[in-house]
């Protein structure tokens, strides 16, 4: 993160000794509670083997936890499915229901290892981002993981920064501003696939190799090929993505030389159902589909498990392999709002896994009310139970919310009811309409005339009734604006010629120049265009206007625009111009938005400036 951010910061590290000496405070220990609600298992077996050469095992995993140190809020608040809606998450939470699960395999003679599938930092809430996501490595620390797979937002801040999260040290331009140092990763990072241009190795270890009874198992971990597509490729230009399947099958072979046998791929990348709220039980992966599918049929056999993410998904089922067995594949949604309970026997003779066992488990952090829901404060927000908390995760993350309190609690404007970043049928969000104005504004002394930004850069929903600090119905806090916007992304402004910013609308459709997905910029008003799903690439874009002007192919306008954008960010190649043409303005995105939300009382965005047709 910028320094710009870390000196807010500043004021409040002054708190962080505070909150140390507060922290350390004796915490009563959380009662017991019910057993963890779980949704039905999937299962594999692997040929008929005898008790007596059978080794029990678990593990215990998660993927994209996104530095979510505390509880999610409004409408992420909740895991959904079937109809029943479930407050879960915070990492004091996720600490609690860890515990229980390997106290109750231990009971069982399990030995438990708990891995994860990427993006545990990045895009992160400001408590963990205005310290560089090290509350989040440490909280990883604290509850025990042993060992993950990089994801796509592990590189938000480069491949220097985030081997500095694993071997740790202070920030080389902020310093370790909590005044006890930094000592990194605990657990291992893995990044098969991540390598260095100049070596050719990767640039962390590929694979990791644990024993359960004697038996080794062997971990190879990975983020997904498109990795460089979706961050900001300053911060990668010095390394490439292999490809999945034939990197996984490469350090297979290798394991296997090695007499490894039973091996976990750790895969950020992951698949979806096909309905928005899966049902539990095996049904979670009915009519299942995405990139992950493919790739576990590619894969060798001795991977029977691969513990996916990226898409933010809950579900466990089993996929075929490229010898048509059964591989078991899990994913546990997203913000530590699941664990995935995954038991397993190997075969002492074989070396290989006997049978696989698969739950996901809610990370439970509400009030029952006695009648099968959940208590609620006149707010209508979610109670949550002071009898589940870890003492030990809540002391470090008690440490850091002191501290960037100050910050975080600060009202920054207004809104009239919730914005919110769910698209329309032509791919617009109330939300983004927002941000793109703000952006707007924030560089018309620049000349700026239009402003694009980018979907995924749009993180949370702006929530009139969430409170974090006290504030009223509709106030808006710094800590609530930066969650929506926490990549501290630069606020450029760079002339296009019509037919230049035509051509960077096209780049938005799946299958047009190498684009993956479709990714509708969000735009800012005035500016209003048409796209027609039946068109074919490359001219599917039209009615270009500026203030209900027609675009002019041969003029050349000044759009606004972050510079992830600018440097090409998310497949828009066409976006990149000579540098020297580029202005950057003060501050971040975040401060763009502040600033607009300091303007009045601002409503939602209309949707209305993008439209489409068959």
């Amino acid at each position: 993160m910028p320094s710009a951010l870390r000196r807010r910061v500043a004021v409040p590290a002054v708190a962080l000794a505070v909150a140390g000496t507060l922290t350390a405070l004796p915490t009563a220990r959380p009662a017991a509670a019910a057993p963890p609600a779980e949704f039905a298992p999937v299962t594999a077996a692997y040929g008929a083997t005898t008790g007596g050469s059978l080794v029990k095992g678990q593990f215990l995993s998660y993927n994209d936890f996104h530095g979510a140190i505390d509880p999610p809020t409004g409408s992420g608040a909740v895991v959904n499915a079937s109809g029943t809606s479930t407050p879960a998450g915070g990492v004091e939470y996720l600490a609690t229901y860890l515990k229980r699960l390997r106290a109750e395999a231990k009971q069982e003679g399990r030995v438990t290892t708990t891995v994860g599938a990427g993006d545990l930092i990045g895009a992160t809430p400001l408590v963990s981002a205005a310290f560089h996501d090290e509350p989040t490595i440490e909280l990883m620390n604290t509850v025990g993981l042993q060992v993950s797979s990089v994801g796509n937002h592990e590189f938000d801040e480069g491949v220097d920064e985030l081997i500095r999260m694993q071997r740790g040290g202070c920030h080389p331009v902020d310093g370790c501003q909590d005044g006890d140092g930094f000592g990194g990763a605990e657990f291992s990072y893995l990044a098969a696939n991540t390598i260095d241009n100049k070596t050719g190795k990767p640039i962390l270890p590929p694979v990791d190799i644990r024993f359960v009874g004697g038996v080794p198992v062997g971990f190879i971990g990975m983020t997904l090929e498109g990795t460089a597509g979706i961050v900001n490729p300053a911060g990668i230009k010095n390394v490439h993505f292999t490809d999945e399947v034939a990197t996984a099958n490469k350090w297979s072979r290798v394991l296997k030389l090695f007499g490894v046998k039973a091996q976990v791929l750790l895969l950020h990348e992951g698949g979806s159902q096909g309905t928005a709220t899966p049902t539990p039980g095996v049904s979670d992966c009915v009519n299942f589909s995405g990139a992950v599918v493919p790739i576990v049929a590619g894969l060798n056999p001795e991977i029977s498990i691969v513990v996916s993410g990226h898409t933010h998904r809950f579900y466990s089922c089993k996929l075929p392999n490229s010898a048509g067995k059964d591989t078991v594949v899990t994913s546990a949604g997203t913000n530590g709002q699941l664990i995935t309970d995954i038991d397993y026997a190997l075969d002492r003779r074989t070396g290989r896994f006997a049978e696989i066992t698969a739950k996901n488990v809610i990370v439970e952090n509400g009030v029952p009310d006695g009648n099968g829901g959940w208590k609620k404060d006149a707010s209508g927000a979610y109670l949550k139970n002071p009898d589940t908390v870890d003492p030990a995760a809540k002391q470090v993350a008690d440490k850091y919310r002191t501290a960037v309190a100050p910050i975080a609690n600060k009202l920054v404007g207004a809104i009239t009811g919730d914005i919110v970043r769910t698209n329309n049928a032509a791919g617009e969000s109330p939300l983004g309409d927002v941000i793109a104005d703000a952006q707007l504004r924030y560089t018309t002394g620049a000349g700026a005339q239009l402003a694009l930004m980018n979907p995924g850069g749009i993180r949370a929903d702006l929530d009139a009734d969430q409170s974090s600090g006290g504030e009223a119905y509709g106030q808006v806090t710094y800590g609530e604006a930066f969650t929506v916007q926490p990549f501290n992304n630069l606020v450029t402004t760079e002339p296009l010629t019509g037919a230049q910013l035509k051509e960077a609308l096209e780049q938005q459709f799946a299958g047009y120049q190498g684009q993956t997905t479709t990714k509708i910029l969000q735009v800012s008003a005035g500016f209003t265009y048409t796209w027609s799903a039946s068109a074919p690439l490359g001219a599917k874009v039209s009615n270009l206007a500026l203030n209900g002007t027609p675009i002019d192919p041969a003029a050349t306008y000044q759009v606004t625009m972050n510079n992830f954008l600018a440097n090409g960010g998310d497949g828009f190649s066409k976006l990149v111009v000579d540098p020297s043409l580029v202005v950057t303005a003060p501050g971040f995105d975040v401060d763009a938005l502040t600033a607009y939300l300091g303007t009045g009382t601002i409503p939602p965005g209309p949707a209305n400036r993008i439209t489409t047709i068959p």
